[in-house]
């Protein structure tokens, strides 16, 4: 069916509508592309930045190795943070006052204190604590605390208190009524949380937790203060001894800037798997339902 416009023309209801072009979106667009151009070549003339080390030191073994120690920082401690979060989030769940208490006090010590301080505490901890010991056995906490164990330490704890945010967020994101529907049907808690919670939460978790991963990865930066041999650190190092402070924090830079964009690539391939609709996502959890023994 079509219809006449106020022009006399004649308008077909089903036809997709073509957005105009305003002459001011091309010239924004243009003035945006020379804007960048100056940048990068003032960027590029500029000899304070002296590309040629900048390229020297750009795959050398010091950096490469700060690079793997970066990335083995943010993978390990995003693990330990994901389970520690899901432990805090679990005990925010539980019908013990004590268990809901003691997740709230660390959720807000850990958001409250900076984690710069808290990597520092950890790296300090043989002042306070001299020795470790299980049963007869001890430890002396200057050999066993080290500048990376420090910062797996500190990272992790920190990092701890967001994730169980975000997954408490996942957890009550899932509508009451079907928690009640399945209690009714006789399921135990921890059946309800497998079966119904757990399956609907993971997409909602997924975007804050990829974000707190990239964050976690810049964060890897702030090891340099307790000489984590992170990829800032390992540039300090560099630069302290030939004095190219720019170039080396230049190559930091890209480094940093390649590996957020790959994992903000995994972020969005992730967010693409799990991104069902509520209606799918409600009916992948009836089926579990059925065929979950009661």
């Amino acid at each position: 069916m079509t219809s006449l416009t106020a022009y006399g023309e004649v308008r077909d209801p089903y036809a997709t509508p073509v957005p105009r072009r305003h002459p001011s979106h091309w010239i924004s667009g243009c003035l945006a592309l020379l804007l960048a151009a100056g940048v990068a070549y003032g960027l590029a003339t500029n000899e304070s930045f002296e590309w040629s080390v900048f390229g020297r030191y750009l795959f050398s073994a010091p950096t490469l190795q700060g690079l793997a120690v970066t990335i083995e920082l943010s993978l390990v401690s995003q693990i330990i943070a994901v389970l520690i979060g899901c432990a805090l989030a679990l005990l925010g769940e539980s019908r013990n006052p004590v268990f809901r208490a003691f997740a709230k006090a660390y959720v807000g010590f850990f958001r409250g204190v900076p984690l710069l301080v808290i990597l520092l505490i950890c790296f300090n901890a043989a002042l306070f604590v001299p020795q470790v010991g299980i049963g007869t056995y001890s430890w002396d906490t200057n050999t066993l605390i080290t500048g990376f164990s420090a910062a797996i330490i500190g990272l992790s704890l920190h990092e701890g208190a967001f994730a169980g945010e975000i997954i408490r967020a996942g957890f009550m994101s899932v509508p009451e009524g079907q928690r009640e529907a399945a209690h009714s049907l006789g399921m135990k808690r921890r059946v309800v949380m497998r079966v119904i919670v757990i399956p609907q939460a993971i997409r909602v978790i997924i975007p804050p937790t990829g974000n707190q991963f990239i964050g976690l990865l810049k964060a890897t930066s702030l090891v340099s203060v307790i000489g984590g041999g992170d990829l800032l650190t390992r540039a300090q190092q560099v630069y302290g001894s030939n004095f190219k402070v720019i170039p080396l924090l230049m190559v930091v830079s890209f480094w940093y800037l390649l590996i957020v964009t790959i994992a903000t690539f995994g972020q969005h391939f992730l967010e693409k798997k799990y991104s069902v609709s509520s209606g799918a996502r409600a009916g992948v959890a009836r089926a579990r339902l059925a065929e979950e023994p009661v």
